[in-house]
């Protein structure tokens, strides 16, 4: 049954060893604080922010499939037999396993 399942490719995961993750958290903390205060402008989004995605939205082949799964295998299979299975029965008349 290898051939009804594909193997995903491992993950890469990259450990970061000079950061201080706690400070950043702060960090990001507090500036939310100060831009409900009203003490800081809100935020603006980056060039990479504005852009990811749009290429996607402009494509109706893309917008469609956005979602989208593809049908596996063992799927059709069972649905082939199925159809072997009604077409048989409509074509001898006959109900048998």
């Amino acid at each position: 049954m290898g051939f009804l399942t594909q193997k995903k490719p491992r993950g890469f995961q990259h450990q970061w060893i000079y950061v201080d993750e706690r400070k950043e958290k702060l960090q990001k903390m507090e500036e939310k604080a100060k831009r409900e205060l009203g003490l800081l402008p809100p935020e603006e989004t980056t060039p990479a922010e504005r852009i990811r995605g749009a290429f996607v939205e402009q494509t109706t082949h893309l917008k469609r499939r956005k979602g989208k799964k593809p049908v596996s295998f063992a799927v059709l299979l069972l649905l082939l037999a199925a159809m072997l299975f009604i077409l048989h029965y409509l074509v001898t008349g006959q109900f048998s396993f």
